[in-house]
């Protein structure tokens, strides 16, 4: 019993730290090795994830807020919009069949995967002004679909909207990622703890090593060139989603 407990705090340590670096709460990474190390099947790994995740986000999206300052009116809207989606959301994943979840969550990172590649060596388009702030409440909408569907994601697909479409910074884009992603994690826990899709005894001492490292993992993203922050964004993306395909 303390062997785990032990390995689940060094594992959502480690976790807390990446997805402080990349603004993602680390809840993308902990959902397939939560499926290959500990055989949870996909829905219950999502729900165990949030667990972990959840106080990440909202300790990563403070001190990303600290550094660099950007209007908490904004940050609320994108977050409050959020919940719109993600409990609907939520309540398809629970009730849908593990397999095909696991085969959904899949196909949206090898998708997204590809679009990080092709991405990456096409120029960007100089010139293009950038898409209305009044736009920005979509962006909540639409990254609260993904955090229920897949309790993770909300952030992935939010950031590179929000650099591409609104021109911010990738350090800004991933702090307000976080944003949207606070309220729709809680919300997606609740319905996922309700639905009984929940390891609390390794959900919890996962929570509180991601806890100690999430702002350890923001000061590193904030020494980083943006052009390598984007890469290992990129990069991450594509391991998740080659050990996920794997495991399909």
């Amino acid at each position: 019993m303390l062997g785990q407990i032990l390995e689940a705090l060094a594992l959502g340590g480690l976790l807390g730290g990446i997805g402080g670096l990349l603004g993602i709460g680390g809840g993308i990474l902990a959902i397939p090795v939560l499926v290959m190390l500990y055989g949870m099947n996909q829905a219950l790994a999502q729900g165990t994830a949030l667990v972990m995740m959840t106080p990440n986000v909202l300790i990563g999206f403070w001190r990303y807020r600290q550094r660099n300052p950007f209007p908490l009116r904004t940050a609320m809207l994108i977050g409050l919009c959020s919940v719109i989606s993600t409990y609907p959301a939520a309540r398809l994943a629970v009730d849908m069949d593990a397999g095909l979840l696991k085969q959904c969550f899949a196909a949206f990172l090898l998708l997204l995967a590809a679009y990080f590649l092709l991405d990456s060596r096409l120029r960007q388009v100089s010139g293009r002004p950038a898409w209305p702030e009044v736009m920005l409440p979509l962006v909540g909408v639409v990254g609260g679909l993904f955090a229920g569907l897949f309790s993770v994601g909300a952030g992935i697909v939010a950031a590179p909207i929000l650099v591409k479409g609104f021109g911010k910074k990738q350090a800004v884009a991933q702090g307000l990622a976080l944003a949207l992603v606070v309220p729709g994690a809680v919300v997606a826990l609740w319905t996922y703890g309700r639905a009984g899709h929940i390891d609390w005894q390794l959900g919890l001492p996962m929570a509180l090593g991601g806890v100690c490292t999430v702002s350890q993992g923001v000061a590193w993203a904030h020494r980083l060139p943006e052009s390598r922050l984007k890469q290992l964004f990129a990069l991450m993306l594509i391991t998740t989603a080659l050990l996920m395909s794997r495991h399909v």
